[in-house]
């Protein structure tokens, strides 16, 4: 099943229309920083366009970057690198978790509206930059939403309403999809199609991602374990379960690259390892016809919407 007509992906180079993504990573990072993650910068322009052409040669095609506001996005490289490399690339707003920032920032956050933030920058652009984000990244915590997660999402369902953008969502190890489910479509009205869970495979919680998939959300399966957890092996078992269940269009792979020891070009498995790896194992667990819809099709119908504005 294709996007509806009248959809598109807002990548850093324009919109775009949902089959022309191609074979998507469809959650990675170019540019990150935080003090989460001291001396692990992902700052570095050259390094970046190195990575494209690694993951270009490996046959991809698209990545969405899902680096939010105030994280080192460095909007402003993102489309000579789109350009150099051929690869399309989709640009984040939003806000992660509180632990990402210092007091001060999110108490200016605060002050000058979060929702207002996130509708400028899908529809005018990132600061000068005049890159216009494509999508609305949010964050859930371990098994539950304390309040600046209830702010941020609060924000978030404000600015899809404004505008149509789609939702992603960084669960804590996995966990809390339930609660996020909750609030961001009951509560606040966001239709769950608009809604990507990141790194359901932290948490091979089969019965949850079912009921994630039934209630018409995306379930990205984001990422290699960093700790040699059984979520590896387990992924084949957790997308086999959704396909036989009836929900494969309703799952997406990224690669999840957030420390520059990770990249490919620094002996990490990076944005490649997505297609030299990961895709051939899925294969094998659910047959290559389907594997190359979730690479395709699916990043185009989550991340191309009908937008009401910009």
């Amino acid at each position: 099943m294709t996007a509806p007509a009248g959809h598109a992906v807002r990548t850093v180079l324009g919109d775009i229309a949902p089959e022309d993504l191609g074979v998507c990573d469809a959650h990675d990072h170019l540019f990150l920083r935080s003090p989460q993650l001291p001396g692990q910068e992902l700052d570095s322009a050259e390094e970046a366009a190195a990575e494209l052409a690694a993951f270009r040669a490996a046959g991809g095609q698209s990545v969405v970057q899902w680096t939010p506001h105030g994280m080192g996005r460095h909007a402003g490289r993102l489309p000579a690198l789109s350009t150099t490399s051929g690869i399309r690339l989709v640009a984040a707003t939003g806000l992660h978790q509180a632990a990402h920032y210092t007091t001060e920032f999110l108490a200016r956050l605060r002050a000058d509206g979060l929702a207002a933030l996130f509708v400028r920058e899908l529809t005018e652009g990132i600061g000068e930059s005049g890159v216009r984000a494509g999508l609305i990244k949010v964050a859930g915590g371990f098994h539950g939403l304390d309040a600046h997660a209830r702010w941020t999402m609060a924000a978030a369902a404000e600015a899809h309403r404004a505008t149509g953008a789609p939702i992603s969502v960084h669960l804590e190890l996995g966990t809390g999809a339930p609660d996020v489910l909750d609030l961001l479509c009951g509560e606040f009205g966001v239709p769950p199609h608009r809604v990507i869970l990141g790194h359901l495979n932290r948490s091979p919680d089969l019965i949850c991602h079912l009921q994630a998939a039934e209630a018409g959300a995306y379930v990205a399966f984001d990422g290699p374990s960093r700790t040699h957890h059984a979520t590896d092996w387990r992924m084949p078992d957790a997308a086999r379960s959704l396909a036989d269940a009836g929900f494969g269009d309703r799952i997406l792979l990224g690669g999840d690259t957030t420390t520059a020891g990770a990249r490919s070009v620094r002996g990490g498995p990076g944005m490649p390892h997505l297609l030299r790896r990961v895709r051939p194992r899925l294969e094998d667990a659910v047959g290559a016809e389907l594997v190359g819809r979730i690479l395709t099709t699916n990043p185009g119908r989550a991340f191309g919407v009908e937008w009401t504005a910009g």
